[in-house]
């Protein structure tokens, strides 16, 4: 492994502990505790480190977001796929999306609710939202029949 490569994955595991430890303090203390001061002392790097990797709070929320995305189309996806009907798939779906919102509040909220500087229904959103909103839509699509657009049902 050059020394390129091994900056590089200490650099990725360092924003994953950064992206880890915003989620968990969230999830435990509310985002308003989320700070990059208590961040720093709680993965003992310094100001500068998270400031190398995020400009502040607003792109750590977008980092959340994007990891909790992942998480909810997953979550979506694997409900979905254990119905055995359209509809009932839409059952499975919401469950899903209720159960992920009721267990990560703080991501929830990362992702629908606060600022975290992410362009949604864009040409560039970032594929993890895009992922999450087709794996909604790909359920409501069975649902909506033949020629209906369900993305005529959302807000833009």
């Amino acid at each position: 492994m050059s020394v390129q490569e091994r900056k590089a994955r200490e650099r990725a595991e360092r924003e994953r502990l950064i992206v880890a430890t915003a989620r968990e303090l969230a999830e435990q203390q509310g985002w308003d505790a989320v700070t990059t001061r208590r961040l720093a002392e709680r993965i003992e790097y310094s100001q500068p480190v998270l400031y190398s990797h995020f400009r502040g709070k607003r792109e750590i929320i977008g980092a959340v977001a994007l990891e909790g995305a992942t998480d909810l189309a997953a979550a979506v996806r694997t409900a979905a796929d254990a119905a055995n009907s359209p509809r009932g798939r839409v059952t499975a779906l919401a469950r899903a999306y209720l159960d992920f919102a009721a267990r990560n509040p703080a991501v929830y909220d990362a992702l629908f609710q606060l600022d975290g500087g992410l362009a949604y229904a864009q040409e560039d959103t970032p594929q993890p939202l895009k992922d999450a909103f087709a794996a909604l839509l790909e359920s409501l699509g069975e649902v909506a029949g033949h020629g209906v657009e369900p993305g005529l049902f959302t807000e833009t």
